[in-house]
């Protein structure tokens, strides 16, 4: 692998693990660079799975504060994401990859649209259904962290989108903590997926590229972690949108 190509990938994991952390997409710089020095679709998609993991568990530290205290909440929606998981990375290897990338820009769409309208969304729903704690919000809750998990182990580009989106609508906690549990809940995905790919798809892992990406995204989560958990409400809301769109445009043009 020639010394650009290195750097290359350093340098897009990097900017892939810093961009998770914040808001999600990250796969959307690594994969179209893998592409770009000419790796099959197929075996970049799961090489950069296995990359993105170690930058997940940088962010994940990095929002520790903001996850006191919600034990109980990821004790009841971690499963979810790991059978979405299992589900989507099943997907991945069982079907066209074109049976999958006609919803992709209409999920990240409706989750922007989930982020955008999520207080008033939540501040309507607390005006006539004061318990925020029904089991029926629970249930809405659960389905979308598993929708989610099953989009995150067949692709991931846009899954931290989907999660906030979700949560910032049918959680009543503020987003700052939404992005700490959206860090944890998205790295359970991506690390179940790596593990089901190494399974059953090992030959289709570069482990090169996936080493790569996993040193840049390191040290991404970390600078992400710091960065995201500075910006007010409004800035982090209107981050998500602009990534969003741009993850949007690069894959329907």
């Amino acid at each position: 692998m020639p010394w650009y190509e290195v750097v290359a990938l350093l340098g897009a994991g990097m900017a892939a693990g810093t961009i998770n952390t914040i808001v999600g997409s990250g796969t959307l710089i690594t994969f179209p660079t893998l592409l770009f020095f000419g790796y099959p679709p197929l075996v970049a998609n799961v090489s950069n799975t296995v990359g993105l993991v170690a930058g997940g568990l940088t962010g994940v530290h990095g929002y520790r504060a903001e996850l006191a205290g919600q034990t109980s909440v990821l004790r009841r929606l971690v499963p979810a994401s790991l059978l979405g998981a299992v589900t989507g990375a099943v997907l991945l290897l069982k079907l066209p990859e074109s049976a999958f990338d006609a919803i992709v820009p209409v999920l990240i769409a409706a989750a922007l649209l989930l982020v955008l309208l999520g207080p008033r969304i939540q501040a309507w729903a607390a005006a006539r259904h004061p318990d925020h704690d029904s089991p029926g919000r629970h249930l809405l809750l659960t389905v979308g962290i598993f929708v989610a998990g099953v989009y995150g182990g067949y692709f991931g580009a846009g899954q931290g989108i989907l999660l906030v989106g979700i949560m910032s609508v049918l959680m009543t906690i503020s987003l700052q903590r939404v992005t700490g549990l959206k860090n944890v809940l998205g790295t359970v995905v991506n690390a179940v997926a790596a593990f089901m790919f190494m399974l059953f798809a090992w030959e289709r892992i570069d482990w090169s590229v996936a080493a790569l990406i996993a040193v840049g995204s390191l040290a991404g989560g970390y600078v992400g972690a710091r960065v995201g958990r500075r910006l007010p409400p409004r800035v982090l809301r209107g981050l998500i949108v602009v990534i969003g769109l741009a993850a949007i445009a690069k894959m329907v043009l």
